[in-house]
């Protein structure tokens, strides 16, 4: 049986990509914009792997994009601590 994936929608979204030094320092990052989104309300899609973090941020309702999304990735890039 042959299986094909689902066709996805095209969604507009805002996308990052930071890089670290290790899997410690992505990880703390990545605890910071879950920490974000907790405050905020609104949910990131978050990638993790070693030394890099993706994120990915999008209004899931409105299939687009929000202000709330672009508040977020402000406040995101604006963490004063990252050691890259």
């Amino acid at each position: 049986m042959t299986t094909k994936p689902l066709p996805r929608k095209k969604i507009n979204k805002l996308f990052k990509e930071y890089k670290f030094k290790n899997y410690v320092l992505a990880l703390e990052f990545a605890t910071q914009v879950a920490n974000l989104a907790e405050q905020e309300n609104h949910h990131p899609l978050i990638a993790l792997e070693w030394g890099r973090v993706r994120v990915w941020w999008w209004t899931h309702a409105i299939e687009g994009l929000h202000k709330n999304d672009f508040v977020c990735a402000a406040k995101q890039m604006n963490f004063k601590w990252i050691k890259f």
